[in-house]
């Protein structure tokens, strides 16, 4: 038979863990994602924590004969933003998520 994990232990992993996440994701906050698209006509920048900041058109990119083509490369830039920003919070809480299985709790 196993031994029995030491509860007291694996408490302040769990909440030690915990800060550790809380302090990723607020940090999160704090980053920047810079994406483009049609060759830098549209640029967007987006938080880590997903929170759009801003988006730059360059009059080159306006059109008027092709609106399509100016919302096909602001939703392309926004789509990949976003895209970034989560493998980034990934990359960050990811980490973080495998000490579950230093707590001898099988299947974490």
């Amino acid at each position: 038979m196993p031994p029995q994990p030491n509860m007291q232990q694996m408490m302040k992993q769990v909440q030690k863990m915990q800060a550790d996440m809380m302090k990723a994701q607020e940090s999160l906050k704090d980053d920047r994602v810079d994406t483009s698209a049609g060759g830098g006509m549209v640029k967007v920048v987006i938080s880590g924590d997903l929170v759009l900041q801003s988006i730059e058109i360059d009059p080159a990119a306006i059109d008027p004969e092709d609106p399509d083509m100016l919302q096909d490369m602001v939703l392309a830039a926004t789509n990949e933003a976003i895209r970034s920003a989560q493998e980034l919070a990934a990359s960050k809480m990811g980490g973080l998520a495998g000490g579950l299985g230093g707590l001898g709790l099988p299947g974490m």
